[in-house]
């Protein structure tokens, strides 16, 4: 659904340009602000879904004074980061791979980044992979602090500040663990804005190793994204090589992981492939999907559902829903997008009520059709909070249709409705920083509760696991579809 303008790693890892005008404090401090309020109040369909017309009007205050105080590029950013993070949309934020070459240049190549992978399991900071080299610290460490800090404290400053749908803060957990499933990982860069890079280059480390009575303190180097990016295990989607990855094992279940869906810009057939992979399944006793990685994209998992349908799948029903008819044309200069017919809907809306117009572009009939050979596997999907747009979709209509079975944790997303579908990119003038900004939104026909899709059959991995190198989810699964 969301579709990204990636700037190249080349282009992020170079040395910084010099400054331009854009960055630097102008006396037109008010200027951002009023394009922040004005784009919000005219374009946003999730606004007010969570977050009242009073409180809003309170935030944008707010941010404006704090723009006026504090007038650098990066507390500026912070402070957006924030504001946009109140609206309690998981779509709406300064966009780490949207941003001008400049702005992303001097804020996310800093020398300010921890080298772990970790995980939130709660409030705990699990290791899942030491990148520092010649430094013990054994993957499945506890993280007592970093630089005097308890990870709780971290947690408490950093959640405010990143994007999920409504009280879902399980997403939030699992965009801030840094796990080498994203270019730019979302801890690495909020963590430098607000505690900053270390004294003398180096984070002091206090945790406990998996097996020991004892803690143990270290010191691990900062290093910069040029760094971090070794450690990156996700596949471009832009190629034309295969972004998922299948295994038909001994037991005869066939493993897909599938780490994103992004797959807009891509060359390779990907249909083509699922559907090869998926017609080798005959006699196999079940197919496991895995998209704890994965955030999202295009609607992939249709395909998959297509396959394994007896009858037509009905989408749940919801309003499709949009603020405005035509985007004013003093708005029009500050926004980017991917296709231009986003800033006039002419006729492709229809007067909904006093707030909304919905949205009869793309309408359907809201259904999967079946589609041949038909599969008859048993599916089990695995899901984690990351699953926040197109695979929170999936997992929904997975447990809807009883097509497969959840396990794992609690999706991302919200049962209340989400907003996507089509993108503007706001840049303002004089900070020249970039936000994304959704133009669907979706409400559901019925009141649904303020959460994610729960699982059929919760469980996740805790410290141990991690540390003995176990996936209990994974088996979890396994053992089910064995069972028959």
């Amino acid at each position: 659904m969301h579709r990204r303008q990636f700037l190249s790693a080349a282009a992020l890892s170079s040395a910084a340009l010099a400054t331009p005008a854009i960055l630097r404090a102008s006396p037109r401090q008010s200027e951002d602000i009023r394009l922040v309020g004005e784009i919000l109040r005219t374009l946003h369909p999730g606004l007010h879904r969570y977050l009242s017309p009073a409180a809003f009007e309170a935030g944008l205050a707010q941010l404006g004074e704090r723009w006026s105080a504090a007038p650098d590029l990066e507390d500026r950013f912070l402070a957006l980061t924030g504001f946009l993070a109140s609206i309690r949309c998981g779509h709406s934020y300064p966009s780490f791979y949207n941003q001008k070459r400049a702005v992303a240049e001097r804020l996310f190549t800093r020398k300010d980044r921890l080298p772990l992978a970790f995980r939130w399991i709660g409030d705990q900071m699990v290791v899942t992979e030491n990148q520092a080299e010649g430094l013990w610290l054994p993957k499945g460490s506890v993280i007592k602090a970093i630089d005097g800090v308890p990870p709780a404290a971290i947690l408490r400053r950093l959640q405010p500040l990143v994007r999920a749908d409504g009280s879902n803060d399980g997403k939030r957990r699992a965009l801030l663990s840094p796990t080498g499933a994203d270019e730019i990982e979302t801890f690495d860069v909020l963590r430098g804005l607000a505690y900053g890079a270390p004294k003398g280059g180096k984070f002091n480390v206090h945790f406990r190793a998996p097996g020991t009575s004892r803690d143990a303190w270290i010191d691990v180097p900062a290093v910069d994204l040029g760094a971090r990016k070794k450690f990156i295990r996700a596949l471009d989607p832009r190629s034309n090589e295969p972004i998922w990855q299948w295994e038909m094992r001994p037991d005869g279940i066939a493993l897909l992981t599938m780490p994103g869906w992004a797959v807009y810009n891509s060359k390779w057939d990907w249909q083509a492939w699922l559907n090869e992979r998926l017609d080798s399944l005959k006699g196999a006793k079940g197919l496991i999907v895995d998209l704890r990685e994965n955030e999202g994209g295009n609607d992939c998992g249709d395909l998959i559902l297509a396959r394994l349908a007896a009858k037509d799948i009905a989408r749940p029903k919801a309003a499709r829903l949009v603020r405005y008819r035509q985007v004013p044309a003093a708005l029009n200069p500050y926004l980017d997008t991917w296709d231009d017919s986003f800033r006039n809907w002419g006729d492709q809306v229809q007067p909904h009520d006093d707030r909304f117009l919905r949205l009869t572009r793309w309408e359907d009939d809201g259904l999967i059709k079946p589609q041949e050979p038909r599969l008859t596997v048993p599916m089990a999907v695995l899901t984690s909070p990351q699953n926040s747009s197109a695979t929170y979709q999936f997992a929904s209509l997975v447990k809807a249709s009883g097509l497969g079975t959840l396990i794992g944790e609690t999706t991302g997303g919200n049962r209340r409705g989400i907003n996507g579908g089509a993108f503007f990119f706001a840049r303002l003038p004089e900070s020249g920083i970039e936000f994304d900004v959704p133009l669907i939104g979706y409400y559901p026909e019925t009141r649904e509760p303020d959460a994610g899709v729960t699982p059929d059959i919760a469980v996740h991995n805790n410290a141990a696991d991690i540390a003995a190198g176990n996936d209990r989810v994974l088996e979890t699964a396994q053992v089910l579809l064995l069972k028959g």
